[in-house]
């Protein structure tokens, strides 16, 4: 007992870390957290300051003036905005539950010690990471061949399917799903998608969660699909609404020499590179609403497979 309490706590003594060490680890992550909280902050203040405060002393985190105008501009949008907003988030939820449910239903056979043809399925899917049909014949299979124009399936089905998010998938499974759990479920009487719901997927909710936060990225920043199908301004998502408009504020300024001097004046007065910021804010503030929750799955996505049992 003597030999096991001293080797019990020599391990405890291994894995202490001395305050000092545990000092500059904080310093160190509160210096990268703060690398990257700053630049959005920094984009706040931009957006509620003045557009003469920017063109007398540039962008500050102080401004000379503060103003709201940058915003009034974009909620003259109106309805607009928030359908907008309603499509964008339409869009996101739809796309990313359809997606994570194909990338966790292809991962899942590949993960399969007993699937003979997982090699085949696995190269299948990695060669389109590599090799691409190309812009010209994907628009013309989409819009033409699959009647996918100004509507909701234009903007949804064409990223359904991520070869980076299934291999992440498989690798979850390899690394966190046991196979000897499957043959006892199988033993048990319980069949395949029996023990896919009940057995492996709670075991794997870390890695649904990180391949479901990629994709919920990748469909809300998403916009070159509204400029390629999307001709109806009420299917318009919100980034795609939000850069429109900003590229016409841009237009009238740089053709404001061919106006009045009136409408000259107030092509001037316009709230160019605050409304750029505030576009920003519109767009990063779901999505940064929504990470806390994911959060501590992702985590511990990242940290499966460091301890054993």
């Amino acid at each position: 007992m003597t030999a096991l309490s001293h080797r019990k706590g020599h391990a405890l003594r291994l894995n202490q870390v001395s305050a000092g060490t545990e000092l500059i680890f904080h310093i160190i992550l509160g210096l990268f957290a703060a690398c990257c909280i700053l630049p959005f902050i920094f984009v706040v203040i931009i957006s509620f300051s003045a557009e003469s405060s920017i063109k007398t002393i540039g962008y500050s985190f102080v401004p000379a003036q503060w103003s709201l105008e940058a915003y009034r501009q974009v909620f003259k949008l109106g309805d607009q905005l928030w359908l907008s907003y309603f499509n964008s988030f339409f869009i996101t939820i739809v796309g990313t539950v359809v997606s994570v449910a194909i990338c966790v239903l292809y991962a899942y056979p590949l993960f399969r010690k007993d699937f003979k043809l997982r090699g085949f399925f696995t190269f299948f899917s990695f060669f389109t990471m590599i090799f691409g049909g190309g812009l010209i014949p994907t628009y013309i299979v989409c819009k033409n061949l699959l009647g996918m124009s100004n509507n909701y399936a234009a903007l949804i089905v064409p990223m359904l399917v991520n070869p980076f998010n299934i291999i992440i998938m498989r690798t979850f499974f390899q690394t966190s799903v046991p196979f000897d759990l499957i043959e006892a479920a199988t033993i048990d009487g319980s069949g395949e998608y029996s023990t896919l719901t009940r057995v492996i997927l709670p075991i794997v909710k870390p890695g649904i969660a990180t391949v479901a936060l990629l994709t919920a990225l990748a469909y809300w920043n998403e916009w070159f699909l509204c400029l390629l199908y999307i001709t109806d301004r009420h299917l318009y998502p919100l980034q795609y609404l939000l850069m429109e408009m900003q590229r016409n504020a841009e237009f009238i300024s740089r053709n404001s020499s061919v106006m009045g001097a009136a409408s000259a004046e107030a092509v001037r007065n316009l709230p160019n590179q605050t409304m750029r910021m505030a576009v920003v804010v519109f767009i990063v503030l779901p999505i940064a609403c929504a990470y806390p929750f994911f959060q501590r799955y992702v985590v511990a996505g990242l940290t499966i497979g460091s301890v054993k049992g």
